[in-house]
């Protein structure tokens, strides 16, 4: 019935929409009449300790920060062409919350990509602005991590593919 163990304590992990953290200790926890393993994840960006039942932390999206060679090819998405996005923003948004919650690096940089582009066009809605917020430090946050640099390293190569001219 339980799962192995699919992480392992001090591993960096990916919490979709919540950010990078640390696994701090697998803990068993009594639940009417059986043990539940749990990671015990510590999220430095909100300060935050949360535990996550280890059988649920695949289905919750929880996964190890990407590689190198991951980070950099989400950089080089930011400079490629995309398809516009709707310019309906409560569809654009609800289609980005979408991707934001899968959690994939790549999702994570396209919804960064299109809304940077679409914030050039005119400003983003109060909530789709702090979308925008969220995957821009998701990003920063994970591929500094990935490619061993610090945050505002990766925030200046995240705004320099951003403006390359098409």
């Amino acid at each position: 019935m339980s799962k192995s163990k699919t992480f392992q304590v001090d591993q960096k992990v990916v919490y979709p929409s919540q950010g990078v953290g640390v696994i701090k200790e697998i803990i068993q926890k009594k639940f009417k009449d059986s043990k539940i393993p749990y990671y015990v994840i510590y999220l430095e960006v909100t300060d935050m300790t949360i535990m996550v039942p280890v059988d649920k932390a695949i289905e919750l999206g929880i996964r190890p920060t990407v590689s190198r060679d991951e980070a950099t090819k989400a950089l080089d998405l930011l400079s490629e062409d995309y398809e516009p996005i709707p310019t309906d923003w409560k569809m654009r948004y609800q289609m980005n919350l979408e991707l934001l919650k899968k959690g994939s690096i790549r999702d994570i940089a396209s919804i960064v990509r299109s809304l940077y582009h679409r914030s050039k066009v005119k400003e983003l809605p109060i909530q789709e602005r702090k979308l925008y917020d969220s995957a821009l430090k998701l990003m920063e946050d994970e591929v500094s991590i990935s490619l061993r640099k610090s945050k505002d390293e990766v925030e200046n190569m995240i705004f320099s593919r951003l403006e390359i001219e098409k």
